[in-house]
């Protein structure tokens, strides 16, 4: 997940030097010190000084309200006691997005929690212009509220909040909104966004500041609340209190859907079942691959990207993880984003702004707009994109912030992402056995889906001999990589099996066909002469991207290529035990320097070695990153191999679906009392004709299922691609 090319902000400030920092004298936390909260709106992270350094208003793609985490000086909102910034404790309320912070002071104790705010349903009389999902009966506030308790003693609080709008660029102007001291709102210089912060504490401005101090003592309690939108923030203590508990018991009463086992690592799983909910932009049901911008990959690097949108990619290991957990509800509105998208529907966006010219039409302006919207509708149902905005935005255009200093001084800082313009041919596959598994957990396929999911398959069949980027986007040169050629099997894969549910036998003849002939192609061009998968066709070079062979069933677990290529990327694609996506040094990618470990690549390959047998060695590599956790229970999208610092953009969706993954791969295995490689659910055998569809979800993680091919002897040398010399027993057509 990556951008390609970028544009220039011309509007910006003159660039800064990037700042080198020695030693421990960053002013930045550490990433993985960040707490994360959510309202499945907007997030927003808090530092352990209890600075709220990252928030966008009123999406999670939105401009940024407080930024600091990329630049000192790109706002915040400190809540916490004087002079004291290192904490004592901190935690989440069990089971829930609430973030409890304990201080201890020379004279007394308090308790902080922050937590953005969930409450009924509002739109009892009308209907809302931003939810595409069917309504529930919560949502979300759109209020920060920070609730303070003195435990202990008496200590001094003091508040700070500096809201610079437009990621750092408009300091905006407080003002009164009432008589007295206790609310005042600041507005963005556009006036497109506006807050309200609200208090039992005493308010005062200092320039672009509000600020506040009281001494609190024991037993007394206080609040500060951030409000945009509706409904109105509480006034008191005695409202919001209330407020707070009925978000705790929100959280705890979903997470109560989920299933998870009794199991040393069911917190692991419960953190990144949360964690994920909380990067879902509830109204579409897209889910972000993480909350932030321009974290970077490794200290000071450029390899900084906006990550604030939602991968098809993600798809399978979405749906995969949300079906497995017990979450179908959530599982389904994922399905139904990626099937609008796949449609060509317009953006959340433009519906809005269709509604409203509908709603305020002239004379034949509504006619017009809508002729408009259904021409647009047309001209977007042509092709899938790789990646989409939350709202279903295909246009993602990138550009550089270069007024900010970046985190560490990494930059540049980017907001957008270019490679929404990329080919990359993984993203079929990835929506078909993303339907799949919607199907087989209800045993029928939406008439609604199937069209979408022809012209997929037909595409990929279209385009599967071509080179592209790959999954990693890659800036190099286009490769004919292995993982997409293999994507585009299970495209074909996929598709015949869905055909068949349909008793389309035209259909599923030719899409099998066509799978088997795609399979054929990559045993002949993708294989070395050690019989070991390779990054692409024209390399011996290994990639990360492979270990998911096994659990997409391109190969039985026990054919020999499939071991080797899992134990070669185990012992030679790994820094310090932990994997790597590529060796930078024989990838053509388009950037300098080196990069850190792969979460979600080491989660893969514990995935990987259980498939294969190796359940010893996965369950301690498993062992190993789960300790790696933050002290939240969170993942950036890499880790240091020798420090084991976070780095990258925070907190990682793909991560935490890699991590439940991997972690119900091991409880699965140990349960069944696995001891060699064996399926971890039943497989499904296809005859030319049927395709028997298990309604049950696997209760192992099969990503997907496709008939097991026997091993042959391992080549002494690859084929040429487009050769007729097949190892998979078959003839191989040119690419």
């Amino acid at each position: 997940m990556r951008g390609e090319g970028s544009g220039r902000d011309d509007d910006q400030a003159a660039p800064r030097p990037p700042q080198a920092w020695v030693g421990g004298d960053s002013p930045f936390p550490r990433i993985g010190q960040y707490a994360f909260l959510s309202d499945c709106e907007t997030t927003a992270l808090v530092a352990p000084s209890g600075n709220v350094e990252w928030l966008c208003l009123p999406r999670m793609d939105s401009p940024s309200v407080f930024a600091s985490i990329l630049d000192r000086d790109a706002g915040g909102f400190r809540l916490g006691p004087a002079d004291i910034m290192v904490p004592a404790a901190r935690r989440y309320l069990p089971g829930t997005m609430v973030l409890e912070t304990s201080w201890a002071t020379p004279t007394g104790w308090i308790i902080v929690r922050d937590l953005l705010l969930i409450g009924p349903w509002h739109h009892e009389h009308d209907h809302s212009i931003t939810h595409r999902r069917a309504p529930t009966d919560y949502e979300a506030d759109h209020i920060l509220l920070r609730h303070v308790r003195c435990v202990n003693g008496e200590v001094q609080l003091t508040l700070d909040c500096e809201p610079v709008f437009d990621y750092g660029k408009d300091r905006g102007e407080w003002r009164w909104t009432e008589d007295g001291y206790h609310q005042a709102a600041c507005k963005a210089s556009d006036g497109s966004v506006e807050v309200t912060l609200t208090s039992d504490l005493n308010i005062g401005f200092e320039g672009p500041r509000a600020v506040a101090r009281a001494m609190m003592k024991e037993g007394e309690t206080r609040f500060v609340a951030l409000s945009w939108g509706n409904p109105p923030p509480p006034r008191s203590c005695a409202e919001a209190y209330p407020r707070l508990v009925w978000t705790a018991h929100h959280w705890q009463h979903w997470l109560a859907r989920g299933h998870f086992p009794d199991h040393p690592w069911r917190s692991y799983l419960e953190r990144s079942a949360l964690t994920l909910r909380g990067l879902t932009y509830a109204p579409t049901g897209a889910i972000i691959a993480a909350s932030t911008t321009s974290l970077p990959e490794t200290p000071g690097g450029e390899r900084n990207w906006d990550y604030r949108y939602s991968w098809i990619r993600d798809s399978t290991f979405a749906l995969w993880g949300l079906y497995s957990l017990g979450f179908t509800w959530e599982a389904n509105d994922f399905l139904y984003f990626v099937a609008d998208a796949a449609s060509g529907r317009p953006s959340l966006n433009d519906e809005i702004a269709e509604a409203r010219r509908t709603e305020a039409k002239a004379s034949g302006s509504g006619a017009k707009g809508a002729a408009k919207a259904a021409e647009t509708h047309k001209s977007r149902d042509e092709e899938l994109q790789i990646m989409y905005g939350i709202g279903g935005e295909r246009e993602l255009p990138e550009r550089t912030l270069d007024h900010l200093h970046g985190y560490e001084g990494a930059r540049p800082v980017r907001v957008g992402n270019a490679a929404y313009r990329q080919p990359q041919h993984d993203m079929w596959g990835a929506v078909l056995d993303s339907v799949y598994l919607h199907t087989k957990s209800r045993d029928r396929l939406d008439d609604r889906i199937w069209p979408m999911l022809v012209r997929q398959v037909e595409d990929a069949l279209a385009h599967w001999r071509e080179p592209d980027r790959g999954i990693w986007e890659v800036r190099g040169e286009p490769k004919h990589f292995t993982s997409s050629k293999v994507m585009c099997w299970v495209a074909a894969d996929r598709g015949a099996r869905l055909a068949r549910l349909r008793e389309d036998f035209e259909y599923a003849t030719r899409w099998q066909a066509a799978a088997d002939e795609i399979k054929a192609d990559i045993l002949a061009n993708g294989v070395d002469e050690r019989g070991v998968f390779t990054q692409h066709y024209d390399t011996r070079a290994l990639d990360a991207s492979l270990l998911l062979l096994p659990l997409v069933r391109f190969l039985p677990a026990s054919d020999e290529r499939v071991k080797r290529t899992v134990l070669a990327i185990a012992d030679e694609l790994t820094d310090h035990g932990l994997v790597l996506r590529y060796r930078t040094d024989e990838t053509d990618d388009g950037l300098r320097g080196k990069e850190g470990s792969f979460t979600i690549c080491s989660f893969w390959l514990v995935s990987a070695l259980v498939e294969i047998g190796e359940l010893s060695r996965a369950r301690g590599l498993c062992e190993r990153l789960l300790s790696a956790a933050s002290p939240l229970g969170l993942y950036a999208e890499e880790i240091d191999p020798e420090t084991g610092r976070h780095w990258g953009n925070y907190p990682q969706a793909f991560t935490h679906l890699a991590l439940i993954n991997a972690v119900i791969h091991v409880i699965d295995a140990e349960h069944r009392g696995a001891s060699a490689a064996m399926p971890l659910s039943p497989r499904v055998a296809v005859s030319d004709a049927t395709d028997e569809m298990d309604s049950r979800l696997p209760i192992g993680p099969t990503l997907g299922e496709s008939t097991p091919t026997p091993a042959p002897p391992v080549p002494a040398k690859p084929s040429e691609p487009g050769s007729d010399a097949d190892p998979g027993g078959g003839e191989s057509p040119g690419r």
